[in-house]
């Protein structure tokens, strides 16, 4: 099983979260409730959660077509339910900008197995009820 410990390090909601591996995320509550700009908050963690997932798999799979990326960007959007406690995640919009030497159709088709087959934080989203959408921009 696998555990992280979070600590309270500042007031009010200054939380450090602590993986196996010494890695430290500070996540704190937004400023409109209480929060001091300390770290990120837990729903834009959840974001930026799909942003690692995704990301390491569309690199993975690029990799493995011999693909060398000059840069690769993800531009991630979410819009939460109104007027809902807990207020879920309703729709994510995600931006993938890969600067390769790649067809449009392989960029898209790397995208498409990561946020449709492997991502395992996009199928937890989806299975939470938000609706994932997806474009790819290709620079050659």
């Amino acid at each position: 099983m696998q555990t992280v410990k979070l600590q309270l390090v500042q007031k009010d909601y200054g939380f450090e979260a602590v993986d196996e591996a010494g890695t430290i995320i500070k996540l704190d509550n937004s400023p409109d409730h209480g929060g001091k700009n300390f770290g990120a908050r837990p729903m834009q963690m959840l974001l930026m959660a799909l942003g690692g997932c995704s990301g390491i798999d569309v690199v993975s799979i690029l990799a493995k077509q011999k693909i060398t990326l000059r840069n690769y960007e993800m531009i991630i959007k979410g819009e939460r339910e109104d007027g809902k406690e807990p207020s879920l995640w309703k729709q994510i919009e995600v931006t993938f900008v890969i600067d390769a030497n790649i067809s449009q159709e392989k960029a898209e088709r790397a995208v498409q197995l990561s946020i449709d087959k492997y991502c395992s934080v996009a199928e937890t989203l989806r299975l939470a009820g938000a609706t994932i959408t997806y474009n790819t921009v290709v620079k050659n």
